[in-house]
This record gives structure tokens, sequence and C-alpha cells, in this order.
């Protein structure tokens, strides 16, 4: 059960544009993430604004956005991104199952391309250790441009946000028919 309450629209009347705006951009949903940072109205504001741009305007492809996403979800351990990613939003993206259940735990190497891997390696310096060694950059560097480079890193870093707060805030996952919106 989620350590803060979750806002509910009809209690709130005061909230009907910003609930209306979050929704227009989910397809109709209001997702318990949502329903949390509404107790601070600018907060949700501004975490939709940037996931809609991490999340749809960039160059990163969908389907490598989502293998970094379920990779860090894993090493932070928050079932709530996972449930939101997996299969949906992956397997609209081009995963198998297969692909996101070896990102688990990391058995990367027969399933991803070597760009893939470079990024998968990337995202867990990112997430396991406040710097990246050499190595990896220079790996990243080879299959990245520098815009992907800081899109990539921008998308990495969000999601440990995400995972954090929610981690912390121990949200609700969503129930089934609003899973992967």
């Amino acid at each position: 059960m989620a350590r803060i309450p979750l806002i509910e629209e009809a209690d709130h009347p005061e909230l009907a544009e910003a609930i209306g705006h979050i929704r227009a951009g989910r397809g109709g949903a209001l997702l318990n993430v949502y329903k949390l940072l509404l107790h601070s109205p600018a907060l949700a504001q501004t975490w939709f604004d940037h996931n809609a741009a991490v999340r749809g305007k960039t160059t990163l492809s969908g389907r490598l956005r989502e293998i970094v996403i379920i990779r860090v979800a894993h090493l932070n351990g928050v079932d709530y991104v996972l449930a939101q990613h997996v299969p949906a939003l992956a397997v609209a993206e081009g995963l198998t199952l297969a692909e996101c259940e070896a990102l688990a735990d990391g058995r990367a190497a027969g399933l991803f391309d070597p760009r893939e891997r470079a990024a998968l390696a990337y995202a867990e310096a990112m997430t396991l250790s406040t710097a990246v060694q050499d190595d990896v950059f220079a790996d990243v560097r080879r299959h990245f441009d520098d815009r992907e480079i800081v899109e990539m890193s921008v998308l990495i870093g969000t999601y440990i946000m995400h995972n954090r707060v929610m981690k912390a805030l121990a949200i609700d996952l969503e129930p089934e028919g609003n899973r992967g919106r």
C-alpha cells in the first residue's frame, strides 16, 4: 500500500485542469504515479512533461528506450515500472518476452546486438555507480552520436529517479486495465 494516499479526481475539483492535461496525454488514464504526484500539482506537471519528452521526443528508438527502462527497473527492483512496461510497452516496441526476461538478470549477450549491449552496460554503470567507467563510455561512443548519448543519459537518469521515488513511496501497482499506458 502506498505510503501517501492517492489523489482521487472526484475529491479534488481544483485539480481538474491538471488532471485533464495528464489524462489527455496518457490516453485517458490517470495512473497511480500521477495520483500520488498530484499532492504537488507543479511536480505532477513537470514529471508528465519530462516523461513525454524523454519517451517520445528523442531520436532513440522505442526498442532501445524500453530495453534501458526495463534493465534500470530490474537493477532497482521496482515492480511498478516493470508492470507498466512489460509486456505491453516492451512488446509494442519490438522486444520479445524472452528478451524482457533476460533483462532481469543481465543475460543480454545472445539476445541483443552490440549497440544494445553498449546501452545496457551504460545503464548498469549509471544505475549502480555515480561514475561511468571509461571503457563503458568508449563503447557507448562507438555506437551512439552526441545527441543520442545525451538523450540516453537523461533517459537512464529519469528512470533512476522514477524508480527511487516509486520505491520510497511504495506506490501501488496499476489495476490490470491501466498497465502499459
